[in-house]
């Protein structure tokens, strides 16, 4: 049985990286679901756990380090488990990130992550590329203490944020200190004080994205954001009637263009995922564009304080009576300023007696 897996993992040993990953992806989307739940928080504490040892174990057998143990024979396996690791934590990632309904606003950051994952496909040396390696390694870090730190500490912020960058720096450089004192061959391959200038260009870098709001305040998303005609609180939850749009834009529910009649009010309706029992302020702010300068210009910024913990988000709404026709947005926002998401419509005016096409839906 061993021989039959030795022959076939050396016949299709270039496959066999990307099977791993995309296995590690799977895996995840099948099994994980909620940040604040302690099975996915184990499974993301092993995960990065087992990338560290993996991570050790793959740059330290090349100095001969596991000849004569029971490990030796399974050194060629090691950037399997590695690259199997790394997709499990970047597929985590990508699930908690695309809860949010404004994923396109944080579009640039899922590239980054994902090409430098895959990014070991297309280098000569794959995994063995200690540069791509650690890089993809302290992305994932730096991810991974960002949500796991509010989670624990029941708080977030820019500060909090900040101090998930430092640890996932410090950690990251210890390790490549460490690895290059004591592995030969790794000081071989590698200069010292140019991998460390990468892991800190990376560090400058996503708290850059993080300033200019192209990464979303982790671990909050925007799970729905519809705009309606009216909401009323019945019994818990929420009856929603808003104008639907065309049968076949399945991927939302309300239209972006709202209809509005007479002394009518426009609501804004959303619900925002936090975990339990983490408490953060929220703003709706209402911004108009001007139609002859082209600058959107703020009317309102609308606040209430959510409490993480329910499955579907924490509820609730704003509201604006008689607008100005034309183009608008909502930012779904933090007290800092950070934005969950955008929710773009325009506004025609109809007479009053114009029927229109709404539904009404418990959310």
């Amino acid at each position: 049985m061993k021989t039959h897996f030795r022959a076939y993992f050396r016949k299709n040993q270039k496959y066999l990286p990307v099977l791993f990953f995309t296995g590690g992806f799977i895996w995840d989307s099948l099994t994980l679901g909620r940040i604040d739940r302690l099975y996915d928080r184990l499974i993301l504490c092993t995960y990065m756990v087992s990338l560290t040892a993996f991570l050790y174990l793959y740059n330290v057998a090349d100095d001969g380090k596991w000849k004569d143990t029971f490990l030796e024979k399974y050194e060629k396996y090691f950037p399997l488990a590695i690259q199997f690791f790394l997709g499990g934590l970047c597929s985590a990632y990508v699930i908690y990130f695309s809860r949010s309904v404004s994923f396109t606003k944080t579009l640039s950051f899922f590239l980054i992550l994902v090409a430098l994952l895959i990014a070991n496909e297309l280098f000569k040396k794959r995994i063995s590329n200690k540069y791509l390696q650690f890089s993809a390694y302290f992305f994932m870090n730096f991810t991974f203490f960002s949500f796991f730190i509010p989670v624990l500490i029941k708080e977030m912020g820019t500060v909090i944020f900040m101090i998930s960058g430092l640890i996932s720096l410090i950690t990251t450089s210890l390790l490549i200190i460490y690895l290059y004192s004591i592995s030969p061959s790794t000081r071989k391959e590698i200069s010292k004080r140019k991998l460390l200038g990468v892991i800190t260009g990376l560090y400058l870098m996503i708290n850059t994205f993080y300033y200019f709001n192209l990464i979303p305040p982790v671990p909050l998303a925007l799970e729905t954001g519809v705009v309606a005609q009216n909401v009323e609180r019945m019994n818990g939850d929420y009856l929603v009637t808003y104008q639907e749009d065309l049968w076949y834009k399945f991927w939302r529910r309300s239209s972006l263009i709202y209809y509005q009649k007479p002394e009518s009010n426009i609501f804004v309706f959303t619900s925002i995922f936090a975990p339990t029992n983490l408490k953060k302020n929220v703003y709706h702010r209402w911004k108009w564009k001007d139609p002859v300068t082209g600058e959107w210009n703020e009317t309102d910024k609308i606040g209430y304080e959510i409490t993480g913990g329910r499955d579907d988000g924490y509820r609730g709404f704003t509201f604006k009576s008689n607008v100005n026709e034309g183009l608008w947005r909502v930012d779904v926002i933090t007290e800092e300023e950070k934005i969950l998401g955008i929710i773009k419509f325009e506004v025609r005016t109809v007479s009053s007696n114009q029927e229109l096409n709404v539904v009404e839906q418990l959310l």
